[in-house]
Order: C-alpha cells, then sequence, then structure tokens
C-alpha cells in the first residue's frame, strides 16, 4: 500500500456521517419550499440555533445569458459601496482576476440588494449559531454567493458565526482563481456540493456552451424543462415537449468535454472549476471527495455510465436520493461480489466505489478506485511537502545563526563600518566567504518555497502560516541588506540601474506582501533601543540612491534639474531621520564610519553652503550690493 496513504479510506465515512444528520433532509426540504412558494426569490427558517436560507431552483433574470458562459469579475464592493467579496480578491501576483458567472451573479445581486433579505439575515445573525444557505439548480449557485458574501463579512466583523453551504444540482460558478481564493481563506470546508450520479447541471459548463457552440440553441429548452417540472411536476413532461435527438446531443458534447478536462488535469484550460467538497449521491449510498482534479474525474466517470435520458431526470430527483441516502446510512455494504479485500484501506475503497455506484464489474470502475486513491493522495501531498519544508528550515538555520554572529561582530568592530558597510567592502577572508556562502544557500532554500508554492505542491493558504510568515519576514530583514552591498560592490547599479526598481529578487517582494497580508508593521510600538535588524530593508538601497543624488546635484548646473535633486535628499533625510529617531534601525546605521552616517554629513555640509549662498543669490537678482 501507498506509504503516502491513510490506513482508511474517508470519502464514504465523511458521506455517511453528513447523511445520519438532518442537515440534508432539512436543507431539501426547504429548497422545495422555496421553489414552490417563492419561485423567483428565496425562504427563511430556523431550527433551533441553526438558520437556513433557501433560495429557489428556477431562479432567473431577465435577459440573462441561457448558455451560462458570461463570465465577470467577483465585485469588491456593492452599489452603496459597502464591501461584499473582498479576501477573496488577494490574488498572487500574475494570477488571473476572480471571475464567476455573469448571470448567476446578477440573480444573488438582485436578491442581496432586496431589504427584505438583508433584514432576515440581520435577524438571523443575531438569533443563531450557525447558518446554513442552501439551494437546488441555479439557487445552489446563489446559495454559494451568499455564503461568500456572509463568510467575507464575518471575517471583519463577527468571527463567532458558523457558515455552511449546501447545494443540490448546482451549475459550477467561477474560474480557477475563485477555487484557489477559497481554499485559501480555508472556506473549502464551508461547501457541500451534492451532485446525483448522471445529473448533466453541475457538468454542464465544462463544455464551450458560447453561441458558436453547436449545443448552444439546445440548453434554453432543457431549462425551460427542468423549470417547468420543479414547479410543476405532473405537468412538467406536457408543457416542454422533449427531443431525443437533443439531449443525446447535449449528453455527448458535454461528455467529450468533460474527457478532455480530465485528460489535461491541472493543464486544463476550462473556464470553470469547482471548488469545496463534492457529495456524489446513488442509489447506493455515497461518497465525498473534496480533491478537484478528483472531482472532475469522478463527475466523469459516474456521466459515463449513464445515459442521455437519465442524466436529464436525474436534476429531478434529490428529493428521492436524499431520502434514500438518510434512511440508509448505516446499512451494512458486503464484498460478494469478490474477494475480501486484503487492508481496511482497500476495503474502504471498495465500499466507497459500491456507495458511487459503480459496479466493480463495470468498465470505469478501475479508473474510479485509481481516482479516489489519488484524491487521498493528492490531498495529503501538500501538507507532507509542508512537513518536509519545515526539516529542510531547521537545517538550514545554522546558516542563518553563522549571519546573525557575523553581524554582531562586525557591529563591534573598531572600524565601525557596521553591519552593511563590513560585507561591501569585505576582503577575501575565509569568515567574508563563508558568509557569502551561506547568503546564497538561503537564497536557494526560500526560491524553491516559492517554487513549491506557485505549482501548487503546497496548502493554498501556506503565505498565511504563521510560522512561514514570520521566518520569511525575518530571512528577509537579516539578508537583504547583504544582497544589496553585494549588488553595489560589484556594480551592478551603473548596468542594470538602482536595487530598488531594477535590482531587488522577486522573493523579497512576495515575502512583503506575506507580511503585509497579516498586518505585520501596522502596529505603533515605541522601542527603548535600536532594533535588532533595521525594519525596512531596503534602507540601504535608499542610501546608495541618496549618496547617488549628492553627487548629481554637484555636477548639474541646471536649476530646475537641481531643485528636483534636493527635493528627493530632503524627503530621504526626513524618512531616516525619522527612522533613527523611533529606533527603526539597527546600530550598523548609525555607525560612525557607515555609509549613512557619511552621506548625513556631507549632505549637511552641502546643504549648509547652499543655504548660505541662496540670500547672496537672492540680493543680486535683485540687483541689491551685498557685501
Amino acid at each position: 500500500m501507498d506509504t503516502e496513504t491513510s490506513p482508511f479510506e474517508t470519502s464514504e465515512m465523511l458521506a455517511g456521517f453528513l447523511a445520519s444528520t438532518p442537515l440534508l433532509s432539512e436543507s431539501w426540504r426547504l429548497c422545495n419550499l422555496a421553489t414552490a412558494n417563492s419561485p423567483k426569490s428565496f425562504v427563511v427558517d430556523q431550527v433551533g440555533s441553526i438558520g437556513y436560507v433557501a433560495f429557489s431552483g428556477t431562479l432567473s433574470v431577465s435577459g440573462s445569458d441561457p448558455s451560462f458562459k458570461n463570465l465577470v469579475r467577483l465585485p469588491v464592493h456593492d452599489v452603496a459601496g459597502n464591501y461584499l467579496f473582498v479576501p477573496l480578491h488577494d490574488q498572487n501576483e500574475g494570477e488571473e482576476p476572480v471571475m464567476v458567472q455573469g448571470a448567476l451573479l446578477r440573480i444573488f445581486e438582485n436578491i442581496y440588494s432586496d431589504p427584505s433579505f438583508q433584514n432576515q439575515m440581520s435577524t438571523l445573525m443575531q438569533t443563531s449559531q450557525s447558518i446554513i444557505f442552501t439551494g437546488h439548480s441555479i439557487g445552489g449557485t446563489t446559495a454559494s454567493l451568499a455564503a461568500l458574501w456572509l463568510l467575507s463579512y464575518l471575517q471583519s466583523n463577527s468571527p463567532n458565526l458558523s457558515v455552511l453551504c449546501i447545494t443540490f444540482g448546482s451549475p459550477l460558478l467561477g474560474n480557477e482563481t475563485l477555487s484557489r481564493a477559497i481554499l485559501r481563506e480555508r472556506w473549502g470546508g464551508k461547501f457541500c456540493h451534492v451532485v446525483s450520479k448522471y445529473d448533466l447541471m453541475p457538468r454542464i459548463l465544462f463544455a464551450p456552451l458560447d453561441p458558436i457552440a453547436p449545443i448552444a440553441p439546445l440548453i434554453k429548452p432543457l431549462l425551460q424543462f427542468w423549470h417547468f417540472f420543479m414547479t410543476s411536476p405532473h405537468l412538467g413532461l406536457l408543457a416542454v415537449q422533449r427531443n431525443d435527438e437533443h439531449e443525446a446531443q447535449i449528453f455527448q458534447f458535454v461528455l467529450f468535454h468533460l474527457g478532455r478536462s480530465v485528460e489535461a488535469g491541472e493543464e486544463a484550460t476550462g473556464v470553470f472549476r469547482p471548488f469545496g467538497n463534492y457529495f456524489f449521491c446513488s442509489e447506493d449510498g455515497a461518497i465525498c471527495v473534496d480533491n478537484v482534479e478528483s472531482v472532475i474525474k469522478m463527475m466523469y466517470l459516474l456521466l459515463a455510465t449513464g445515459s442521455p435520458s437519465c442524466s436529464i431526470e436525474d436534476h429531478l430527483k434529490y428529493g428521492d436520493y436524499v431520502e434514500r441516502i438518510s434512511s440508509q446510512f448505516l446499512e451494512r455494504k458486503s464484498f460478494m461480489e469478490g474477494e475480501l479485500p486484503e487492508s481496511s484501506y482497500e476495503a474502504g475503497v471498495v465500499l466507497a466505489l459500491q456507495s458511487s455506484g459503480i459496479s466493480s464489474q463495470d468498465p470505469v470502475a478501475g479508473p474510479a478506485k485509481d481516482c479516489l486513491k489519488a484524491a487521498r493522495r493528492m490531498g495529503r501531498t501538500p501538507n507532507l511537502n509542508c512537513a518536509n519544508l519545515a526539516i529542510k528550515l531547521s537545517k538550514i538555520n545554522p546558516y542563518r545563526a553563522e549571519i546573525e554572529w557575523y553581524k554582531a561582530l562586525c557591529d563591534r568592530s573598531d572600524d565601525q563600518m557596521g553591519y552593511y558597510d563590513s560585507f561591501k567592502r569585505r576582503g577575501a577572508s575565509k569568515r567574508d566567504s563563508r558568509v557569502n556562502l551561506n547568503r546564497h544557500k538561503l537564497a536557494q532554500f526560500w526560491d524553491n518555497v516559492i517554487d513549491l508554492m506557485e505549482s501548487n505542491q503546497l496548502p493554498h493558504d501556506f503565505h498565511r502560516h504563521g510560522k512561514w510568515v514570520y521566518s520569511s519576514q525575518s530571512y528577509k530583514l537579516l539578508v537583504e541588506p547583504l544582497d544589496i552591498a553585494e549588488y553595489y560592490r560589484t556594480g551592478m547599479h551603473h548596468s542594470k540601474g538602482h536595487y530598488i526598481s531594477h535590482g531587488r529578487e522577486r522573493r523579497y517582494q512576495i515575502f512583503d506582501r506575506w507580511w503585509k497580508g497579516t498586518g505585520g508593521g501596522d502596529e505603533e510600538n515605541k522601542r527603548s533601543k535600536f532594533a535588532s535588524l533595521t525594519q525596512d530593508t531596503c534602507f540601504w538601497a535608499q542610501v546608495e540612491e541618496a549618496r547617488g543624488l549628492l553627487d548629481d546635484v554637484g555636477n548639474t548646473r541646471d536649476p530646475s534639474l537641481s531643485a528636483l535633486l534636493w527635493e528627493k535628499m530632503d524627503s530621504f533625510a526626513s524618512y531616516a531621520k525619522k527612522l533613527v529617531e523611533t529606533k527603526e534601525v539597527s546600530v550598523d546605521v548609525v555607525a560612525k564610519n557607515s555609509s549613512y552616517s557619511l552621506w548625513l554629513k556631507d549632505y549637511n555640509e552641502l546643504k549648509s553652503q547652499r543655504e548660505h549662498f541662496r540670500p547672496q543669490f537672492s540680493g543680486f537678482m535683485n540687483r541689491e550690493i551685498v557685501p
């Protein structure tokens, strides 16, 4: 058995646990109530300390795109300027913006702007310990957006309220950036998407449904059939005439493109991506899967065992599935179809396969078993990589300790140059070479960390783990001054330009965002002594730029250019003075022979000369004789 795999296969166990609670049956009851009594809106109910908000499955907006392919940016604010989805917009560098389906977003915005919704939500938040959003079909995506809105609101207002979203046959909502943002916020566990074995609706957006797609004209009649059946089950078959040929065409088109998404894996170019937990249900039970790639593969494998007619009808059978699953969650299963599995893990896989409705004799049984096993491995791999990085971090700590020791020696040295200038003017001693080697080793480690994070091999919220945020910040404070010293020591500024704009390593810019994301540096703490490390890691780069300005101002005869150079130098002098006064710098900054101290001396002398000659120049311009 794979050493990375848990000794227990938990997908069926998790599904059984959820089925043993009243959450599914109560949510479905309210979904039916919303569709029957409020077909264009929602219903609110409270059961004990749990508040329910259920959205109708027949929601729509006038003029909405029936192809469901119009993607728009998820808004940060509503029309009144109130925050909506702020936490979801914390993208990584180069990442696409968070995009959602435009028609589905408009449905939510219409409900959100309704005073009745705001008032009832305000009451629920005061009287409930938990709030559950739920919805069938299109109402499910509305429930997801409502849950994302409340989670975003609670993050900055009241973290004591529990939020859960349960959807039934809900179409996909947004792009991969949305999926990653939800994982980054640790909200994936807040969403449970119930998907029946063959239901086409949760899978339909894997296929291109733009106007030129061959099935685009067929989607609107399909939605009309579903809506008529939801509101009038006995009249639905009569109200909209079904076309077997069109249904087969839709089924094959979606199945084909879903298969292509499975083959492409993480390289898939599809617009929409799942998020949260998927509760796959069948007449034989249910399983829970939360890994995106495994969710897509299970969607494909289950649909491949179906037919066009059942893929349409299954969207309307969630009540039957919920009732059956809720009543049979303790039903004992057997292994009569084959030999007894060799381990508890293999037994769990077999039971999960049975619960998904796939027979061991079915052609897709093998790929489905591999999918369930891969889901477990893929779910654990980021955490294992994180644990391995923690071990490597402990192994590189001696490199950091040697640099700290080197700094302490430099700051106590008789030459009074300090840490930065001692390294910049270093010779060929063994100690200096070792520190430089350690600098490269630490850079290699942290670059590897960033590579792993950007290739999705670490937890999505890795950059919010306190251990890694503070470790990266400590590294940056200690080592970036050495990188700046090396940059100017080797004359790179002559060929590339100054460090901050042209030479700063990307890892430091990323660590800046990590630190700011935790609110680091916002607090105002008065220091009684100088900081152990200068808090502005680019301070020495600014000193080097200020030295260049001092040289330039002495060589220019252009009054306007001279005034601009003086303005920049005065600005830096004020900034540096504030840092020194608040003791936000290390002692090496104020060392007698540091680059900053020498620059400040030259700056003050030149400024004194400038102030001395300015009144004489003014008198000359006024044609006065000034002795």
